[in-house]
């Protein structure tokens, strides 16, 4: 297995460097490429998602993963949050743009063209990540499927309500959420906000559901107490020709943790990984 790291992909429309890792076997088959898009403070590096890539290695596949430009990450640490203004500065739009990067940055890249089918695409998101691969999927031609792993079904939902709450946060300025694992306070400017309401109409993922015409697979665990399983139920609805996959104990992380230390993925883990690639390879 060939695996590269932190390649530094250059950002079309923002100041940042996609750090980007990619899976393959050297072998001159053009393979199908499996594009991965972590979620909220996520990084491609989380948990086990290092474990999980030689899987898809396995099935014979070209797998690619990244952090998203304005995660929080640097190119010499992108595990720690670091640049704490950069996450501030994220959004939705940032990420669409970032992720229509690594598509073009990858189907045109020279040293992959005998490695890689440009026709044949598929996008993975996780949790947030799963919203922005289903947008993508419905606004680029060049995509031919789409899975979602615990992924949102809303994003102005995640929004205060509280009219109060928006103006003390516009008054502010910023609003900050505790990192779990750091205890990092992190900052989300307003424009956040701002840039969401500007595009809230290519934005809404069930107006994107409701177009997709390609593969679609979403994977939910019973027992997510973070994207419920409504969720999954109503991108389903949304797009009826799509394919549930409801994994009964299945948390909201798939079974992961940060750091990950065991050899193995865990068993949910296991199971969406080997139901993902069984609807990859499916013609």
């Amino acid at each position: 297995m060939i695996t590269k790291t932190n390649i530094q992909v250059k950002s079309s429309k923002h100041n940042k460097p996609i750090l980007t890792d990619v899976f393959y076997t050297k072998n001159n088959i053009q393979k199908p490429i499996v594009i991965f898009c972590h979620g909220y403070k996520g990084f491609k590096d989380w948990g086990a998602w290092n474990l999980a890539a030689p899987e898809f290695v396995k099935a014979n596949l070209f797998f690619l993963k990244f952090n998203f430009s304005h995660n929080g990450g640097t190119v010499e640490n992108p595990i720690n949050f670091p640049d704490l203004e950069a996450f501030g500065h994220n959004n939705f739009i940032t990420e669409l743009d970032d992720l229509e990067d690594i598509v073009n940055w990858i189907v045109t890249n020279p040293d992959y063209k005998e490695e890689i089918d440009p026709n044949n695409i598929t996008l993975i998101g996780h949790s947030r990540g799963g919203g922005i691969v289903t947008l993508k999927a419905s606004e680029n031609k060049q995509i031919s499927k789409v899975i979602s792993w615990a992924g949102v079904s809303d994003f102005g939902a995640r929004f205060p309500k509280d009219e109060k709450i928006l103006q003390h946060w516009e008054k502010e300025g910023v609003s900050y959420i505790e990192n779990s694992r750091t205890k990092q306070q992190m900052p989300h400017y307003f424009q956040f906000y701002t840039n969401f309401k500007e595009n809230e109409a290519r934005l809404t993922i069930k107006k994107a559901v409701e177009k997709l015409t390609i593969p679609h697979l979403i994977i939910q665990g019973k027992k997510d107490e973070v994207v419920p399983p409504i969720e999954a139920e109503n991108l389903h609805k949304w797009n009826p020709k799509s394919t549930l996959f409801i994994i009964d104990e299945m948390n909201h992380p798939l079974g992961c943790s940060e750091p990950y230390t065991a050899p193995k993925m865990p068993t949910h883990l296991a199971e969406v990984v080997a139901k993902s690639i069984e609807f990859i390879l499916t013609k």
